[in-house]
């Protein structure tokens, strides 16, 4: 394969950034979102869903919300897609669904299949556009489309459900549906994209990587990692990303939290002029991109076809349990500092759907969030809550402790048993290099108390919870891990907190 040879359309790119950006920076977040609600609820007005819940009567957010409740997409899945599905056009939005992305996330061992309208992939491609202009405000002397990139994604190779409907990661769909202007300038070629296996597909697109002019990279950050230890075994011991990829300035990264993963970056990118831009695009639609810094929050995607609800996670019980639902916030009313499980309305036919992460708000002119975990990561086995944020910081924290960097880690809680009547927390840890596993447990003890409150309360004296359970893993632990499980690469993502020790067996083995 050899990049195309066309003019660079950078300087056009610039052009449109530039446009993009001054609207942005006039840009009203209540009035936004008032209007893209209004604009989803016009056209969804005659779909099955549409009716049920009369959308040509409301007229605001407060009818919207009084109409329409809170759902998990299990609710969905059962009473609206399952019966006519793959064929679910009219149901919960209008037009046909070529495409439904799969997603299991970290906790669900059933795949869920989201749908994807034409308007929502229409969508995405805009918002990837909006991750080029924010990195060319930052690169005004950027020629990032002048030479090629690397897309490193699912399978293209799609599930056919039926004819003309298939399903597959969002990421294998994407590469799918290239948009015009970057076709023949991104890598793996088709034959390479279509493959499944993680490593195959790895091993035949590292050489050919090195064969071109790279000028951005795009993935899970834990799978970037992976490939570029697959690149760098072609060359002599040392490389880095700058004799790897001279021409490198753009790494988008996105799908899992970049704390853990922070350090190994930085040292592949010694000496690089790259910089890095984190994105949130889950399968239910692209939420946010980082307009500034590491670290400094990511930018709401207000004007691309979603809708944002905000609720606290602990009132996410009275969705199922039937007492009137959970107190419901939107952009004009959200709180900076409070966090919130994510609710989602979208042109794909969610609506007010519990998205299953949690976020804090740490600005709302324009509004920015961190993402800070999972609903299903709250980790409490005496009523400390430790949430993912807290769990990442601090196990990062005890890696630098011990002279190491993180590589990936699981935390399950420990029941009170015979031996013990304090609960307790088993951390399975893989560094990149030996360590000592209790002076990792001491510093990542206090790393938790310090961040969290409820855990240094119930730490008083070893009183409520035992000593953290540190298991420390050889190299490669986790990989192999995710590879017997059918879970390398694409969008899979190493859990976090799994339901009890149990299930590590597997991987402490």
């Amino acid at each position: 394969m050899r990049w195309c040879a066309l003019t660079d359309p950078t300087i056009v790119l610039k052009l449109w950034a530039a446009r993009r950006r001054a609207a942005l920076a006039r840009q009203d977040a209540g009035a936004t979102q008032r209007r893209v609600l209004a604009r989803l609820l016009a056209r969804a007005a005659d779909t099955r869903f549409g009716q049920a819940h009369d959308f040509a009567a409301i007229r605001s957010v407060r009818d919207y919300q009084r109409r329409v409740p809170v759902r998990t997409y299990e609710e969905f899945w059962t009473r609206w897609w399952q019966p006519s599905f793959p064929d679910v056009g009219g149901v919960t939005w209008p037009g046909r669904m070529r495409y439904y992305a799969n997603s299991s996330g970290t906790t669900q061992a059933v795949t869920k299949r989201i749908p994807l309208s034409r308007a929502m992939l229409r969508a995405n491609k805009s918002c990837a556009l909006d991750v080029l202009a924010w990195h060319l405000a930052a690169r005004p002397d950027s020629r990032v489309l002048a030479s090629g990139g690397i897309f490193l994604g699912g399978t293209t190779d799609l599930e056919r459900l039926a004819p003309g409907v298939a399903a597959g990661d969002l990421s294998g769909i994407a590469a799918i549906r290239t948009p015009i202007w970057a076709r023949g300038r991104v890598l793996p070629p088709p034959a390479i994209a279509a493959l499944r296996d993680w490593r195959e597909k790895m091993a035949a697109l590292a050489p050919l990587a090195l064969q071109h002019p790279v000028a951005s990279i795009s993935g899970t950050a834990s799978w970037m990692l992976l490939f570029f230890e697959t690149v760098a075994s072609l060359r002599p011991p040392g490389a880095l990303l700058r004799h790897l990829f001279p021409e490198l300035e753009l790494i988008v990264h996105g799908g899992v939290g970049f704390a853990p993963y922070r350090s190994r970056f930085a040292a592949w990118m010694q000496g690089s002029a790259a910089l890095t831009r984190e994105v949130y695009a889950a399968s239910e639609g692209f939420i946010a991109v980082a307009d500034r810094g590491d670290g400094e929050g990511l930018r709401l995607i207000l004007d691309r076809g979603l809708f944002y609800e905000f609720v606290r996670p602990g009132d996410l019980g009275s969705v199922s349990s039937g007492q009137g639902g959970p107190e419901r916030r939107w952009i004009g009313n959200a709180v900076v500092g409070e966090e919130y499980a994510l609710v989602l309305s979208s042109n794909a036919g969610l609506w007010s759907y519990i998205l299953g992460d949690t976020v804090r708000l740490v600005s709302l002119d324009p509004p920015r969030i961190l993402i800070s975990g999972r609903t299903a990561w709250s980790l409490s086995v005496a009523g400390e809550h430790l949430i993912g944020a807290e769990l990442d910081r601090a196990a990062t924290e005890a890696a630098q402790a011990v002279g190491r960097n993180l590589v990936e880690y699981s935390v399950a809680p420990v029941a009170p048993d015979e031996q013990d009547n304090r609960g307790g927390h088993l951390f399975a840890v893989e560094l990149d290099g030996p360590a000592d596993a209790a002076e990792f447990g001491r510093a990542l003890d206090a790393a938790l108390r310090r961040l969290n409150e409820d855990y240094a309360a119930h730490r008083g004296d070893g009183f409520g919870l035992r000593d953290p359970d540190i298991r420390l893993l050889p190299p490669g632990s986790f990989t192999r891990w995710m590879e017997r499980r059918n879970k390398l690469g694409a969008q899979n993502k190493v859990a976090r907190v799994v339901g009890d020790a149990g299930a590590l067996a597997t991987l402490l083995s």
